[in-house]
């Protein structure tokens, strides 16, 4: 009996071992064969611990050496021209990460997650060829191990839906091109075993998506179970419920469904179809998304609701997601404190949850190790609720007795006194914070943490980079600096480690994009600030320069959104305690003489509802704790704020409400589209956007910079520009930040000698 199910595993390996072999090869430190080793290692491990957790339904194809949507775009032959002249390795990672001849293919968020896909890029011209090998191999493999798997695609329709059009023709034009190399596709993977199971991802569905796009489902599905009878074909979505989808999935030959019963509860009210289609459900109750051990009783109570409508032998337990986006394992958390630890799951400890609670369900002899683990699960729940590391009081009074939620003064008089009292006139230059995190600071930082060096050796070096940061910045002329962040590990991280609230893990990595991990916090109680968290230092590097520097908090949306976030509170009231946290230190800051201040919300955007019923709600509570936690700041205390990867369209306005003095945004992979929408909508505040991409080890030139200012200054005023890089630099290395800052000062400098002339 298959009864149990994971939508995807995490592939960046437990211990990052992909990072770190991707990062050599692109240093040119070792050979692609080395990369191909480690990934067929990964690989084979993966299989085998799904199979040891006795997991029936184990995916291949889930595993990439970038993304999941790149190696779609590889797998479906749509290569933009710009990169058709290449092959193989060189071809996919310069489409991820562009060379000094090819600009990178757009990167951005994976619906409201933190990870991130390269954006297809399609024309009415684009061409469709198969590329099977990674597909075929990859099942080969696990069938070499003795595991049948499943095989993971990216669905036609979301594969479409998350394009863009590079010249404004419908992405949508191409979807028989498309559907027609899937079903060559499955023919291939037909003859590869009596039968095989093929996961469709198609989490596009969860979206309030038009007719057009609903219309499509029946004749793709129809098309693509047409091909074999040994193939049985699973439509998978998560996120949030595909209720309009389902009601046209279940009359097609599809045969099961995978859905989200924990950011999808409404997927409850397509039950009653899914029964009388006859579909397979595989119910997603184990959560894919948070770090929280499951409360089994919970999980069983949601299963046996399912079960009144499904019938048991049409039902699998399963993720809601792909495993991918929560940590691998608890196993290296020796430094955690025990309860908290206690309280958690992991990805691997998840599929020993997904194992027993199937076996529970479907009423599975359990071993006696079973019925400890069971005992153990249900002790563990009952602590988590009853400790007193999870509430004070205090900051609950605190929060209760607000009286401030917003500065006093309007942009309009605030924009006027700034101006005078930091003399700045147009194109002012400046950087998003942080400058590269070097071999030597992260050594530096983990000798301190380990006690092999004093606080005043650790301190020291600290100093060295911010002097030798300021100086930099002084040099080639920015117009407002920053201290470069060295003290910081991470832009949560940081803050979450003065605060009470938050707990702090060894490896608790997830892959954000490529090679690139974060390591969120895990909010677990009430949120306290006790002490000032950066005035110490930023007012070390203002001592440093008589030019104007900036002060740099992540902001409490950012905070939340990036992330594991207690599951027993709202999270609008987790916000707001960290909103108060970020107010008593902008206050401080500029009492310290620091008046220009941006708090980063650069996870703003990814935070948002799926769904446009939840879309005010979300907004309301994430724009009014942002404005909480500037609320202190006086009217000549400049507030600027950063976003990244966003569609501004539909939030323009909310961006508006906000009212921060000055955003910066991304846009250097995208152009001008996204800053014609502030024109549109006439937007007062100040806006920097990128103007060069800081994901790609690649230096624009200055005569690029100068082109991609002149079209800002086609969109918005010169007034209310800033000039930045597009995001922080802390991943990249010094030669090219140094080159490419020159050369961005370079550039508006000539600008404004052609305005002078």
């Amino acid at each position: 009996m298959q009864k149990s199910y994971v939508i995807g595993f995490p592939r960046i390996g437990e211990k990052r071992e992909l990072k770190k072999v991707l990062e050599k090869y692109w240093a040119k430190q070792s050979d692609y064969s080395d990369v191909e080793y480690l990934a067929t290692q990964l690989k084979k491990r993966h299989w085998y611990y799904q199979k040891e957790a006795k997991i029936d339904f184990i995916s291949s194809n889930d595993f990439s050496l970038y993304d999941n949507v790149l190696d779609t775009t590889i797998l479906l032959g749509a290569i933009p021209k710009r990169f058709q002249h290449l092959k193989n390795e060189e071809l996919y990672f310069t489409m991820a990460r562009g060379n000094d001849t090819c600009v990178a293919m757009e990167m951005t968020k994976w619906f409201n997650t933190n990870y991130h896909y390269i954006v297809p890029e399609i024309s009415k011209d684009t061409k469709f060829n198969l590329n099977s090998k990674k597909v075929v191999s990859e099942y080969n493999e696990a069938k070499q191990m003795g595991i049948d798997t499943k095989i993971n695609l990216i669905g036609p329709i979301t594969y479409l839906g998350l394009s863009k059009s590079v010249d404004n023709s419908d992405v949508f034009l191409h979807i028989n091109s498309v559907v027609e190399v899937y079903k060559k596709l499955l023919l291939e993977i037909s003859a590869l075993n009596n039968e095989v199971v093929v996961q469709f991802d198609e989490p596009l569905f969860v979206k309030d998506i038009d007719s057009k796009i609903l219309s499509l489902i029946k004749p793709v599905y129809d098309a693509l179970c047409s091909v074999t009878s040994n193939i049985k074909i699973v439509v998978s979505t998560y996120f949030e419920h595909s209720n309009e989808a389902t009601k046209i999935l279940i009359n097609t030959p599809i045969w099961a469904l995978a859905l989200d019963f924990i950011y999808g509860n409404k997927n409850i009210e397509a039950l009653e179809f899914i029964n009388n289609s006859n579909k397979v459900l595989i119910a997603g109750v184990i959560d894919g998304r948070n770090i929280w051990k499951s409360n089994f009783n919970d999980k069983l109570n949601l299963l046996e609701l399912i079960s009144k409508t499904i019938k048991k032998e049409n039902l699998i337990v399963s993720t809601t997601c792909s495993l991918l986006h929560v940590p691998f394992c608890l196993k290296y958390e020796d430094n955690l404190n025990k309860e908290i630890k206690s309280w958690l799951a992991f990805a691997f400890e998840k599929l020993n949850e997904l194992s027993l609670i199937s076996k529970q369900f479907f009423n599975q002899k359990l071993s006696l190790e079973d019925i400890s683990t069971i005992k153990k699960n249900i002790d563990d729940n009952i602590q988590r609720k009853i400790s007193n590391k999870i509430h004070n009081i205090t900051i609950q009074n605190e929060i209760n007795n607000l009286k401030s939620f917003e500065r006093a003064d309007k942009f309009q008089d605030r924009i006027k006194v700034q101006r005078e009292f930091f003399k700045y006139d147009y194109l002012t230059t400046t950087t998003i914070g942080s400058f590269p995190q070097t071999p030597q600071l992260r050594e530096n930082r983990k000798k301190y943490k380990e006690n092999l060096i004093s606080k005043e050796q650790y301190e020291e070096e600290i100093k060295t980079y911010i002097d030798e940061c300021i100086s930099f910045q002084e040099e080639i002329g920015l117009d407002v600096l920053v201290h470069g962040e060295p003290e910081r590990n991470d832009m949560v991280e940081y803050f979450g480690e003065m605060l009470d609230g938050f707990a702090f893990t060894q490896n608790a990595w997830v892959q954000s994009y490529g090679s690139r991990c974060v390591k969120p916090p895990l909010i677990y109680g009430d949120v306290n600030r006790v002490n000032p968290m950066t005035v110490e230092w930023i007012k070390y590097a203002q001592n440093k320069t008589s030019k104007v520097l900036k002060g740099m908090l992540t902001g409490p949306v950012t905070i939340l959104n990036w992330s594991f976030v207690r599951d027993d509170k709202p999270r609008f009231e987790v916000a707001q305690q960290i909103a108060l946290a970020i107010a008593k230190e902008v206050n401080d800051l500029q009492n310290a003489g620091i008046k220009m201040i941006q708090v980063d919300e650069a996870a703003f955007k990814e935070g948002y509802p799926l769904r446009a019923d939840n879309i005010k709600d979300y907004e309301k509570w994430a724009v009014d704790n942002f404005k909480l936690s500037v609320s202190l700041a006086a009217i000549d205390t400049q507030i600027h704020t950063h976003m990244c990867y966003s569609e501004f369209n539909d939030i323009i306005k909310t961006i508006e409400n906000m009212d921060a003095d000055v955003i910066s945004i991304e846009t250097a992979r995208s152009g001008n589209r996204l800053l014609r929408i502030f024109k549109e909508v006439a937007y007062k505040q100040e806006v920097g956007p990128g103007i060069y991409d800081i994901h790609s080890p690649r230096i624009p030139s200055v005569e690029e910079m100068v082109n991609q200012i002149k079209a800002l200054l086609e969109v918005l005023p010169k007034e209310q520009l800033w000039i930045n890089p597009d995001c922080g630099l802390k991943t990249r290395k010094w030669p090219e930040v140094k080159q490419s800052l020159k050369n961005m000062v370079e550039a508006v400098n000539i600008i404004k000698k052609g305005d002078n002339h």
